[in-house]
């Protein structure tokens, strides 16, 4: 799939501000957590180039661009930081869920906000005890008069410590139900989590205690959040494929300009047959991935049902992101196992993506079961 003249230039204008502006910002605080106005900063500023807004109308307040487009812009940030990356993905499916699920009230009241980068969003639906099997959540939201009231624990929430608002999956009598948690207004706990990578950006656990919320902050239908997730799924997991390809393009780059400049036995390590096959199957390996993901956008795109597609990109896209991330710090030798190199970082970023929204494991069950019509859950 190739760009159009407009897709290209959006691209390279945002190349451009990354190199010049966020990269140089980023590599002060990396590995660090950001404070929330760093962040914020971050993503008011790359809402301008449409990073949280392209994919929604423009009678919402988006650009009224693709889902492709979204992606292809998606990309160069997360070659530059996925710890900025994901706030954005998170921002970006939320906006999806409470433009089409969400009342007016809540729309108006949070959307304009959210695509400018101004406030930002949490997901909840993981628990401790509860991963893929959603349809198992435990969090509790019971009716009180004219509010919910909503005792749980949701972890490896994305945005958790700077989110302004969390869309909480919650158990209710009529079934999974989708509930916007306002920070200020009904109030959350969060406690970080502490990974081997992506640390600037915050992973929480969020803590639900006698939390009221007015039943009107219900999104979309009562007892229907197992469907609307689905349609998340689809959503995230592209991005997800997406942050494979930044990082595994990036472990290209890197490796490309070092093989260039180190000479080892008299010539420069790219001329080496070894180095030469790493880099050859890394760049191969990255543009299936980038048309898989592209593929399914543009089935997003076209409205057509995408689960089996957004599954492949997912598990290939963040797959090969290891395999890339570790080839480069082979390339580098020794250098890359030290942290004046960027190629130790990505090779721990890139382990984490195989898991989140649905792991490899569970993309190849979810094929599976599209293909066969089997299924292997019961």
């Amino acid at each position: 799939m190739f760009k159009t003249e407009e897709q290209i230039m959006a691209c390279d204008s945002l190349r451009r501000f990354l190199d010049d502006q966020i990269e140089p910002e980023y590599l002060k605080v990396k590995d660090a957590p950001f404070e929330k106005e760093v962040i914020q900063g971050f993503m008011t500023r790359l809402a301008e180039f449409g990073l949280t807004s392209a994919p929604h109308p423009e009678e919402a307040g988006g650009m009224g661009l693709d889902w492709t487009t979204h992606l292809m812009l998606f990309e160069e940030v997360g070659v530059t930081a996925i710890d900025i990356a994901l706030p954005i993905l998170i921002n970006v499916v939320a906006g999806e869920i409470l433009l089409k699920l969400g009342s007016d009230e809540i729309r108006k009241k949070y959307i304009g906000p959210l695509l400018a980068g101004e406030i930002t969003a949490s997901m909840g639906i993981s628990e401790p005890n509860v991963g893929s099997d959603v349809a198992a959540v435990k969090t509790r939201a019971r009716r009180d008069g004219d509010d919910w009231v909503i005792n749980g624990e949701k972890t490896w929430i994305t945005n958790g410590r700077f989110s302004d608002f969390l869309i909480c999956t919650c158990a209710t009598d009529e079934g999974l139900t989708h509930i916007l948690v306002d920070r200020k207004e009904h109030g959350y706990e969060t406690r970080d989590i502490k990974k081997m990578g992506l640390n600037a950006q915050s992973t929480a656990q969020i803590f639900l205690d006698d939390v009221r919320v007015p039943i009107a902050n219900t999104i979309g239908e009562v007892g229907r959040g197992l469907q609307q997730t689905l349609v998340v799924f689809e959503r995230a997991r592209v991005h997800m494929a997406m942050w494979g390809i930044s990082l595994a393009r990036r472990a290209l780059e890197e490796s490309i300009r070092y093989a260039q400049e180190r000479n080892q036995h008299g010539k420069q390590i790219a001329g080496h047959q070894l180095i030469a096959d790493k880099i050859a199957v890394m760049a191969t390996e990255i543009d299936a991935a980038r048309l898989l993901t592209l593929r399914a956008a543009g089935m997003i795109d076209r409205g057509e049902r995408c689960d089996k597609e957004c599954a492949m990109a997912k598990w290939y896209g963040t797959e090969i992101a290891v395999n890339a991330t570790r080839q480069a710090v082979q390339i580098h030798g020794g250098n890359g196992v030290t942290t004046d190199f960027i190629v130790e970082r990505l090779a721990r970023e890139a382990i984490i993506g195989p898991i989140p929204d649905g792991t490899t494991e569970i993309q190849k069950l979810l094929i599976a079961r599209t293909l066969t019509g089997v299924q292997a859950f019961k």
